[in-house]
This record gives structure tokens, sequence and C-alpha cells, in this order.
């Protein structure tokens, strides 16, 4: 149920702080990093900016318009890989947390490392296959206005809500791949096609748990920067009402910086909470389609693989007897 995918979500992250939140704040730490450095830059020469902007010409802006636009999209396609590859390993926390298994961040990230290429190349897939589909709206959108003109818009909204719409419906089927790539040890294309296989049936449950998840992230993120964005307004009054350009500067960065890092520290403990509610509806519906829980209720009881993921096929030890009565590798059923 939907109050017990919450409250396996808390107890997840509780159970396993150093490891889910720490790599929630991995996964922003590069946005943070060059929003306080931005931040920094731009305060301490906001007056030769702009005295620039005023006398440059269209040909000076354009280029440096390009190379910010370049620029942000370099850092955005970083921190999608960033967090495709964090994301998944922080499935393993929330996996063992359903046997009561403590995890740690170190062993995290040594049981998802040799999945860590296989989330790389899903990664890839989706943010190129996004990319495509921009590319292509766009494009038509173009079309449209070039030609049909004055009813154009006409035929622009259906055609963005109709795109938002197949967006959200095929990111709703592909949801779980990661975990599948991780948990399941499948290659790219094998997680994409079991993640539509699971969803199966269960799109709407999961698209309203996904939307209610979302909403309380982003207002509870809210309610912590919100006053955090009114500092510079109100430190700036008291620390220096009457203070030159340079004290203006100096508050500034100083805001800037402990901005982005608060908006480190919420944003970290956000995707990590999302990350675990994710990973426990793919447990969910393993259970419902393969049986899962049966599975797990058997490993609970024999203590089976203590350092491994559940839900994963244990690997026998190198030293481990053949199942069967002890035959040798040779003998029936094991041989030919």
């Amino acid at each position: 149920m939907f109050g017990e995918v919450l409250d396996g979500s808390f107890q997840a992250m509780r159970r396993n702080a150093k490891a889910m939140v720490g790599a929630g704040l991995l996964t922003q730490a590069l946005a943070a990093i060059i929003t306080a450095v931005v931040t920094a830059v731009s305060a301490s020469s906001a007056v030769s900016l702009g005295e620039w902007a005023r006398t440059a010409t269209r040909g000076d802006i354009t280029p440096m318009a390009i190379g910010l636009m370049a620029g942000a999209a370099v850092v955005t396609i970083l921190s999608v890989f960033l967090s495709a590859v964090l994301q998944g390993a922080m499935v393993v926390p929330v996996a063992r947390s359903v046997l009561n298994r403590p995890t740690g961040f170190r062993r995290m990230m040594s049981l998802a490392r040799p999945r860590i290429g296989a989330l790389i190349g899903l990664a890839s897939l989706l943010v190129a296959a996004g990319i495509a589909a921009l590319v292509l709206l766009a494009v038509i959108l173009a079309l449209f206005f070039s030609n049909v003109r004055g009813a154009a818009s006409l035929f622009a909204v259906p055609l963005v809500l109709g795109f938002v719409a197949v967006f959200a419906w095929v990111g709703i089927k592909l949801m779980v791949a990661p975990a599948a790539v991780v948990i399941e040890e499948l290659g790219v294309f094998a997680a994409l096609r079991r993640s539509w296989e699971l969803t199966r049936a269960n799109w709407w449950r999961i698209l309203g748990i996904t939307l209610v998840v979302s909403i309380l992230v982003g207002v509870v993120s809210q309610v912590v920067l919100i006053p955090v964005s009114l500092l510079p307004a109100v430190l700036a009054g008291v620390v220096s009402p009457h203070g030159g350009s340079g004290q203006d500067a100096t508050l500034a960065v100083v805001l800037g910086i402990v901005t982005a890092v608060v908006g480190a520290l919420v944003g970290g403990v956000g995707v990590a909470f999302q990350t675990s509610v994710m990973a426990l509806l793919y447990m969910d519906l393993r259970m419902r389609k393969d049986g899962l829980d049966i599975t797990l209720l058997r490993q609970a009881e024999t203590g089976a693989d203590p350092d491994g993921i559940p839900g994963r096929e244990p690997r026998p030890a190198a030293n481990a007897p053949y199942p069967g009565h002890g035959e040798a590798p040779g003998a029936w059923p094991y041989g030919r």
C-alpha cells in the first residue's frame, strides 16, 4: 500500500543513512559546486559585466550565449550520468533493508561496482532518446509555424501536451530499469524490457505514487529553501546597511555558497527518498509477478548470502560442493 511504501522508504533511509544520503549528496554535488562558483564569479564581476553588456555588440553576445548554453548542456548531461549511476547503486541498501541488513557506503559501491558500466549505458541510451525526442518535437513545431503560421498554435498546444503525456507514459514504464540492471544483473536492453514487463497493469498505481512523492519532496524542499533565499535581503540590511560594493559582493558570495550547500543537502535527501521509493516499487512488482516474497522469506530463514543483494541469484562459493548429495562435477545430472 501507499503508506507502507512511504514508511519503508523512510526506514531504509534511516537504517542506511550514510550510504543513501551520502550518494544523494554526491548526485547534487556537481550542481552545487557549479552554482557556488557561478554565484561567486557573477557577484565579484557584476560591475564589469554590466559595463561590458552596455558596449557589447550582437557579434559579442552570440558566442557568449552559445558557450553558456553548451556549458549548461554539458553540466546537465554529466549530472544525469552521475545521478543514474548513484541512483542505481542506492537500490542496493534498499533491497538489503527488506531483510533488515544494514549497508554502508563502501559495501553499497562494492556491490554495485560490477553494474556501473551497464548503468552508464542505460543512462546514455535514455539521454540520447530524450534529446532525439526533443529535437523531433522542435522540428515538427518549426514546420508548423513556418507553413501553417496563424493557426499553428491550434496544433502546437495539443502536440506539446501529447508529447508530455507520451514522455510521462514511457518514463513510468521504464522507471525500474536501473533497479533491474543492478539487482538482476541485466543488460541495458534486457533491463528496459524487464521494466516494461514489470510495470504492465500497474502504470496508474506507479504514476500516482510517483506524483505524490514528487509533490511531497518539492513542498518540503521549498519550505526549507524559501527562508534561505530570503537571507540575502535580511542580512544585507543587518550586516552592512551602509556597506559599499565590496561588502555587498562578499556577502553575496558567502550567501551564494551557503544557499548552494543547503540546496545540495535538501536535494540529496530528496533524491535518496525518491530512489528508495523506486527501489521498493521494484521489489513490490517482483513480489506480485515473480513471487519474490517467498524467495526472500526463505533467504531470511536460512540466512543465505548475507553479503549479497536480495533478489539476485546468489553465486556459490568457489569451494562449495555441488548440490545433490555431493556428486562429482561430472556425475549425473551435472555432467553429460
